[in-house]
């Protein structure tokens, strides 16, 4: 049986002059807001220009789809619109028994809040509701913790719920180790783990240790791949942006593509063969989202080094989804904490077959931007040749080549890892026009005009 979620949303109205009123309403401190200046000029153009930003009931709209995500089954949700947040409960005691009357009224078993709640404020909200209490970030280590598949992503999730569970372990000795299912229980909480601080420390070191062996192995792997020259390009984008449909349609892999959030979180790598006849490495990485926790970002590094050691990276937006703007800045703003923001970048904007047709036909690609449809196959072969043409690792280059007939070794080399313009027999030679990556022309320099 799905549990029964009742989800409690929160919208500030920050009076103006005041200090708060200074900060983005969805980044409250000073850090996080100097992030979103740093990619005003990035998303918006020009620093002037206003970088957008999540409505509170874009936000609780995300949470909904968050929640169903985890496995719940939405009883009911409440926008509180206060001019600053309480700091014992966030919404205020008089609010908060009008949400335990609202959430008892539809049987809700949990209450999911749209902030981030320090351990004190969890625990003062649980004591007026009555019901059980998770935020934001707890819903989404959940998520992962449902969607890690291989070991690695398993020890991640893990390392990053020891990491949330440490300070909210004061006054719950009784609830933590009766542990029972439910949303926000998943992952160390199967395993019954005791919630003695000694034990978490000594099994976050011990997690720590094993997920140092998977980056060593990682970057061995990484440093084999490396010696060939053949480049990497990675996908990323705002979760359920089409990345894992995409991957599947350019490699002909058989990812998971899933409309729930956070479907991906195990990275794959394929080879690809570009219109050149060069190979590049595609990598489909986990997807970002608003608030994405920090300690997921810092669990996930060995992923995401995928990400800042790639050669090309394509951002995927989802061009049917009016929040696509607000997604992109959020993406920047995480590629930035992964000190990617300088990569050379493609923006393909994904889903267009999900577009009206009279939109469709004026959208036109530029410089920086191809409009596709992974589903559908739409724009595939233009998103290729642009690929072929911003990588920079092993530059292709136009050659012309005189290859005696009886160096077949040579010829089927050329026929296979470049693009031919022209061949003319002549005297027991063949003469080639050819487009071919340096590497190979290296290999190619005796015969070269």
């Amino acid at each position: 049986m799905p549990e029964r979620a009742f989800l409690v949303g929160l919208d500030y109205h920050v009076r103006k002059g005041s200090a708060a009123a200074k900060l983005a309403p969805g980044s409250r401190t000073p850090g996080a807001q100097a992030a979103r200046d740093a990619v005003t000029s990035v998303v918006g153009g020009s620093k002037a220009s206003p970088v957008p930003e999540f409505t509170a009931q874009e936000s609780l709209d995300e949470l909904c789809s968050l929640a169903e995500s985890a496995g719940a089954e939405i009883a009911g949700d409440f926008l509180q619109h206060r001019d600053r947040p309480d700091p014992a409960t966030l919404i205020g005691k008089g609010k908060l028994e009008e949400i335990r009357g609202a959430a008892a009224s539809v049987s809700a078993e949990l209450i999911i809040v749209d902030q981030d709640l320090s351990p004190s404020q969890q625990r003062n909200i649980e004591d007026v509701v009555h019901t059980r209490v998770i935020d934001r970030t707890q819903l989404i280590l959940d998520i992962f913790a449902r969607h890690a598949r291989t070991r690695e992503g398993q020890l991640q999730v893990e390392l990053a719920q020891l990491e949330y569970l440490l300070p909210r372990l004061a006054g719950r000795g009784r609830e933590m180790s009766q542990l029972g299912g439910g949303i926000g229980t998943r992952g160390p909480g199967e395993t019954q783990l005791e919630t003695d601080r000694r034990k978490i420390y000594r099994r976050i070191r011990h997690v720590k240790v094993q997920l140092e062996n998977v980056r060593r192995i990682r970057a061995q792997q990484r440093q084999r791949r490396e010696s060939v020259p053949v480049p990497t390009v990675a996908l990323v984008g705002y979760t359920n942006a089409g990345k894992s449909t995409l991957f599947n349609a350019l490699t002909r892999a058989e990812v998971l593509a899933s409309s729930q959030m956070f479907a991906t979180l195990d990275p794959t790598i394929r080879s690809i063969t570009l219109p050149s006849r060069r190979k590049a490495l595609l990598s489909d990485t986990v997807g970002f989202i608003r608030k994405l926790p920090h300690t997921l970002v810092s669990a996930f590094r060995a992923t995401l080094e995928e990400v800042q050691r790639a050669g090309l990276i394509l951002e995927i937006s989802d061009a049917s989804n009016v929040l696509s703007a607000e997604q992109d800045v959020q993406v920047e703003l995480v590629l930035k904490e992964l000190e990617a923001d300088k990569k050379p970048r493609l923006r393909i904007m994904n889903k267009i077959d999900l577009l009206p047709a009279a939109r469709r036909d004026t959208l036109r690609d530029d410089a920086q931007m191809i409009h596709v449809s992974a589903a559908k196959g739409i724009g595939l072969s233009t998103l290729l040749d642009r690929i072929d043409l911003a990588l920079e690792q092993d530059p292709l280059s136009r050659v012309h080549l005189r290859v005696p007939q009886r160096e077949g070794k040579t010829l089927a080399m050329l026929e296979a890892g470049s693009r031919i313009y022209s061949r003319h027999y002549k005297d027991g030679l063949v003469e080639l026009e050819a487009e071919a990556p340096e590497s190979l022309v290296r290999r190619l320099r005796e015969w070269v005009v």
